[in-house]
């Protein structure tokens, strides 16, 4: 590959690294870290210091998720779990909340801005409300840092007490709605990097992996490789300690094990958390339990083995159906608790050398890959010493290219064979080759070309349904992801598409369907609209705040609510009747 082969890395626009950093800084004299009751009742000046004594005790801490979109109703949900379980002799260490996509988007913006399903906070008085609700440590991940309203967000969550602020994966992948200023964004985010680091104690800079480019890489040792560019930006040119969570998209327990082995390799600063494998929830609650054994064993070996501050996360049953009530975020704890008492027992039975072998693959691959990007991003001219120029480049490469041109993995063909095959794209061919294998008797009476996009950086159902397609031998387009209604429908008309399809997640189903048709309306075009994927969103006038299923409101209007492949494949043979 050539220098030329990559355009568009740069900006003169940017502002430099070092000045954003400073300007960090200088905020830091007057928006200091605040005291939160965590703090105060523990004795500890950081959730970090806290994290360290679990891990020297092989103490597995816990974590706790509040999905409610009312403030007043989490804040009650933070104490009743927090109090129930404390009653139960078990210790939840953290709590998250959901907070709303909204909030990435400068606070001047937040007003006009559609709302998701989460919690809007704004000044330190509504960051501290959640905070100062329960004597545990408070989690605030998505739609905080990595966005551009990422500076006002860290200054009132460090001022209120908040020691572990998210997250960083989201810089590189998400785009909100109308919002294009990737040289915006990236200097919101250095700057309030350089407001964390400048601050006496430590604060961990939460970084989701499966919310960045690792949650896209095919291979696995890629994934590895982002936490060693992620750690030389936070750790070695900005100055501020990076904490890592996983665990969405990882069902295999060798995969798990072997990835936490490795991470604990290459990045020495307590972890925040290892996220629940939520996709592997395909069942009734009851079977679901058997998914949160499966996850949760694997992990608290892991920790076991290698303590590393990470707390595990045990997600209710009723996930994949609804937002968990507080009985059932009860539930989780009391069982993942249980299961910490029983765990060590398997110890001897698990196979660690092949997780030790696993891991060996993934830092050495790792490795190989963190140093071929930085050193063909500083071979393209980018000062790859410079934070802000680092990231943008980084943000603007995007992970296929990214994999291409520096992943660990033989060159083959068309891409590379990867060192470990990424289970989410593993699961994801095999099913889509079942369902491929079954449906080979649809034979489209004419060529058929379908326009996929997806409301957010959700991309996973995108590709199931690209891989499933080409099987078919139907053409599709790819939109992007995070793509604008409007943009959508310009790139179905201007590539002649047949059919448009959405894949969402983010509770915004109804509305982006409205966005499409009227789109389409404006330019006289008449295509069918098939969407997928989390078909909810929180109605307007909702008293409970809590998102509802709008497939039937999603119909009326004309567009097509599609629950699966099968879904989708009735209504393009309706656009092919002969078949």
């Amino acid at each position: 590959m050539t220098r030329d082969d990559i355009s568009g890395l740069h900006d003169p626009r940017l502002t430099a690294g070092a000045d954003l950093l400073s300007q960090g800084r200088s905020m830091a004299q007057d928006w200091r870290l605040g005291t939160s009751r965590f703090m105060r009742e523990t004795g500890v000046a950081s959730e970090a210091e806290w994290k360290r004594q679990a891990a020297t005790d092989k103490r597995i801490m816990q974590h706790a998720h509040i999905g409610f979109r009312d403030v007043n109703r989490t804040i009650e949900g933070i104490r009743a779990v927090h109090g129930a379980c404390a009653d139960a002799g078990i210790t939840v260490d953290r709590f998250g909340i959901t907070l709303d996509w909204s909030m990435g988007y400068p606070e001047a913006w937040r007003a006009q801005a559609s709302r998701g399903t989460g919690i809007v906070l704004s000044g330190p008085e509504d960051f501290a409300r959640i905070i100062e609700a329960a004597p545990a440590a408070a989690h605030f991940g998505d739609f905080m840092l990595g966005l551009p309203g990422a500076l006002e967000n860290t200054r009132a969550a460090i001022v209120a007490g908040a020691t572990a602020i998210g997250n960083l994966g989201q810089y590189f992948t998400f785009r909100l709605p109308y919002w294009d200023d990737d040289v915006a964004t990236t200097e919101a985010t250095v700057t309030a990097l350089g407001l964390i680091a400048a601050q006496d104690a430590e604060i961990l800079v939460h970084s989701n992996l499966d919310d960045g480019f690792a949650g896209l890489f095919v291979d696995m040792a890629c994934a590895l490789g982002m936490v060693i560019i992620e750690k030389h930006i936070v750790e070695g040119l900005i100055g501020a300690r990076l904490a890592h969570c996983y665990g969405h998209h990882f069902s295999d327990p060798l995969s798990r094990t072997a990835f936490h082995a490795a991470l604990v390799r290459v990045n020495d600063t307590p972890g925040t958390m290892i996220f629940g494998n939520t996709v592997a929830y395909q069942s009734t609650p009851a079977g679901n339990y058997a998914s949160l054994a499966s996850y949760l064993l694997a992990d608290i070996l892991a920790l076991g083995r290698w303590p590393a501050g990470h707390a595990i996360n045990p997600v209710p049953v009723t996930e994949n159906q609804r937002i968990p009530d507080i009985d059932e975020i009860i539930d989780a704890q009391t069982f993942a608790h249980r299961l910490t008492l029983q765990a060590p027992f398997y110890d001897p039975v698990f196979d660690w050398v092949q997780v030790e072998a696993m891991a060996d693959v993934l830092v050495e691959g790792g490795g190989r890959f963190a140093t071929a990007v930085l050193d063909g991003l500083g071979e393209r001219g980018v000062d790859v010493n410079d934070p802000a120029a680092l990231l943008l480049a980084i943000r603007r490469m995007g992970p296929k290219r990214m994999e291409a041109l520096f992943g660990p993995g033989v060159l083959e063909g068309r891409g590379r064979t990867p060192l470990i095959h990424a289970e989410w794209a593993r699961e994801l061919n095999h099913k889509a080759e079942d369902w491929v294998a079954s449906h080979r008797s649809f034979a489209p009476s004419k060529p058929l070309s379908v326009c996929i996009g997806t409301t957010d950086v959700h991309e996973h159902g995108k590709y199931l349904v690209e891989k499933a397609f080409e099987g078919l031998g139907i053409e599709t387009i790819d939109a992007g992801v995070a793509v604008d209604p409007e943009t959508l429908v310009a790139k179905a008309a201007e590539t002649g598409a047949d059919v448009i399809a959405v894949s969402t997640y983010n509770g915004v189903a109804l509305s982006y369907s409205r966005a499409v048709k009227a789109a389409m309306q404006q330019r006289g075009l008449d295509l069918p609209v098939l969407i997928g994927g989390r078909l909810n969103e929180v109605p307007k006038d909702s008293n409970s705040g809590l998102p509802v299923d709008v497939s039937n409101d999603i119909a009326e209007i004309g567009c097509i609510p599609c629950t699966d492949l099968d879904g989708m494949l009735v209504a393009l043979k309706a656009r092919s009747p002969e078949n």
